[in-house]
């Protein structure tokens, strides 16, 4: 099993920046992915960005050119740099990572912008 805790949210204001990171433990050979996943109150969860093995990252449009995804392997550590934010980013912030076709989620962390 793959345990994830993320970390870094927290209160800031519109056009400030903050970044999220997610310490990644236990079994995580062979993770073909991972990424950050939103979710703001009565909204749908959606995906932010994904980085997926090999390298290559997606992005959703709404954080695109604002937001950025990036690892450290030497520290199993993933990290969401997130700048320019605004109001509509508010949201609970999950790291996730796919293992196996098994997605393991963090228990999230909370970012909220300020208008």
């Amino acid at each position: 099993q793959v345990q994830l805790l993320e970390s870094g949210g927290g209160l800031v204001q519109a056009g400030g920046s903050l970044r999220l990171s997610c310490a990644v433990s236990g079994s995580i050979f062979s993770i073909s992915r991972m990424g950050w996943y939103r979710q703001a109150p009565g909204k749908q969860r959606e995906l932010v960005a994904a980085l997926i093995n090999g390298g290559s990252t997606n992005y959703a449009d709404s954080v695109k050119g604002r937001f950025t995804i990036s690892s450290n392997n030497a520290k199993n550590m993933m990290y969401l740099q997130m700048n320019s934010l605004k109001p509509e980013d508010t949201a609970v912030y999950h790291c996730v990572a796919f293992q196996m076709g098994i997605g393991y989620w963090g228990q999230g962390t909370q970012v909220t912008v300020s208008s």
